[in-house]
């Protein structure tokens, strides 16, 4: 579920989930004083908004260079926050360093496991961890869903399965919200993003882009007329690390 470069510069959040999750989330956890780690790029409106909330630093980490470019470019450079180039499964952070750590489609992918270790090593003891996973609504589905998935290096939960997969790793769960009808908005305004920033890509950068613009083509298509919506969800947990996790 990748979004151009060009569409990222957009003012609106281009994430499945929008700005529902973090709305969510907001209502459920206080910000005040807390070390926040981010996952995924993309998140910088969502950063600024912690920060506002009275997160004490927040930190972004992102797994390739142009999207460590376009953060850089879009955060303001007077708020705590802080974008690194890291592998999600392998970051330089000390043990126990966040309060809350945050997912917003970003971790739904073939290394999920290992990123989840990685993420349990970095919490604090009864941390939070809010994630949006992608999610399949049917077990078994089409060669054009599976090949959706595998384009995108996804590897989504089964839908109803979610609670499960985060209790068998030590969390409790908290709260979660199917936001599923969410993904119907995010892929409307991807294919109207990419009509209008396609034109202002130089011939070079839809060369360099080509692969992507045609895969955030192909997904919105399937999506809104192929009937994609029957099996790609969006689910939202609000987590904590069991105690016996630490």
């Amino acid at each position: 579920m990748l979004i151009s470069k060009a569409m990222q510069e957009s003012h609106n959040i281009f994430l499945p989930g929008g700005f529902k999750q973090f709305k969510t989330l907001k209502g459920k956890f206080s910000f005040s004083s807390r070390a926040v780690l981010i996952i995924g790029s993309g998140t910088e409106k969502i950063a600024e908004k912690m920060i506002k909330s009275g997160s004490s630093k927040v930190k972004i980490i992102v797994n390739d260079v142009d999207s460590l470019l376009t953060s850089k470019l879009q955060l303001h450079s007077d708020l705590p926050i802080e974008t690194k180039l890291m592998d999600f499964d392998n970051t330089d952070f000390a043990d126990k360093e966040f309060d809350l750590i945050y997912a917003q489609g970003s971790i739904s992918s073939t290394n999920r496991n290992k990123i989840i270790k990685e993420i349990k090593r970095v919490l604090k003891p009864e941390g939070t961890f809010c994630v949006g996973e992608i999610t399949s609504l049917e077990k078994v589905y089409p060669k054009f869903i599976k090949e959706i998935f595998e384009s995108s290096d996804l590897l989504p939960l089964f839908h109803e399965e979610c609670e499960k997969y985060y209790n068998n790793r030590m969390f409790d769960v908290l709260f979660t919200q199917d936001l599923s009808s969410s993904l119907k908005s995010f892929y409307e305004n991807a294919a109207v993003e990419l009509k209008k920033n396609i034109d202002k890509l130089s011939g070079q950068e839809k060369s360099y882009y080509k692969k992507l613009l045609n895969k955030i083509s192909h997904e919105s298509n399937a999506f809104l007329n192929l009937g994609a919506d029957k099996y790609i969800g969006f689910k939202m947990l609000i987590l904590k690390l069991s105690a016996s996790a630490s």
